[in-house]
């Protein structure tokens, strides 16, 4: 089982940036996918998730700047981030949970994590 984040640079305040996370040996879209953040120095944070079929997103806190899509087809979910601001720097991550509903927020509900990749966002 494997999930690789991609995409991950060095880009100016508002700047756009998607970044990819692929699946490998699961059954992808009986999965959701649940992308986090950890800035340094603080905890990893909830940045949205995505149920099976990609209808329903749950973005709480970047509404008006992060999109999360997905393509069953290519074992990918993505990331779209709008207007970065030097503190969505952070190493970002996507898991992968069986349930999608209540709770998809918190982290010990995932099953299968990726190793991360990095977003640096210079003012």
């Amino acid at each position: 089982v494997q999930l690789v984040e991609s995409g991950g640079v060095l880009v100016q305040a508002g700047g756009s940036l998607r970044l990819s996370c692929v699946g490998s040996g699961f059954t992808f879209d009986d999965y959701a996918i649940g992308w986090f953040r950890q800035a340094p120095g603080k905890e990893r944070e909830f940045v949205g998730a995505i149920n099976l079929s990609g209808g329903n997103t749950h973005v709480p806190e970047f509404t008006d700047r992060f999109t999360i899509s997905r393509d069953n087809a290519k074992n990918t979910a993505y990331l779209q981030m709008h207007d970065l601001k030097p503190e969505d720097t952070a190493v970002y991550y996507c898991a992968a949970n069986d349930h999608y509903g209540p709770g998809i927020a918190d982290q010990m509900g995932y099953d299968y994590w990726g190793q991360g990749t990095q977003v640096t966002v210079s003012s």
